[in-house]
């Protein structure tokens, strides 16, 4: 994007976004939304090496700034513990914003000892 304008709230303190990674997440038994963002944020990030990234950003990894968007069933966004999410980066600022847009499923199954409510 050229346009500043044309980035979304959230981003338009970012000058150029370098990379955009996507993450899946669920807690198949026990409907955690941490647990479920958690795991889509690790799943973003799990498979990547950015062996420059440290020559393209002022201050180098420490000079980056992440901004993670979950999608949480709206039911769920609440439960969301911004700050365990943030911890799975292991460097820059890291901003996250939960938005109600995920997909609550029943599992099948409702095991009563693991927390299951569907």
């Amino acid at each position: 994007l050229s346009s500043s304008s044309r980035l979304p709230r959230a981003r338009a303190s970012m000058q150029r976004a370098l990379f955009i990674e996507v993450g899946f997440g669920n807690d198949g038994h026990g409907q955690n939304a941490t647990k479920a963002s958690v795991r889509a944020a690790r799943n973003a990030i799990e498979f990547n090496s950015l062996p420059s990234l440290s020559e393209l950003i002022p201050g180098g990894r420490d000079g980056m700034k992440v901004h993670v968007i979950l999608g949480v069933p709206d039911a769920y966004v609440v439960d969301v513990d911004v700050e365990q999410v943030k911890g799975v980066f292991p460097y820059g600022t890291v901003t996250v914003e939960a938005r109600a847009g995920g997909l609550a499923a029943p599992s099948g199954v409702a095991i009563k000892e693991l927390g299951d409510a569907n």
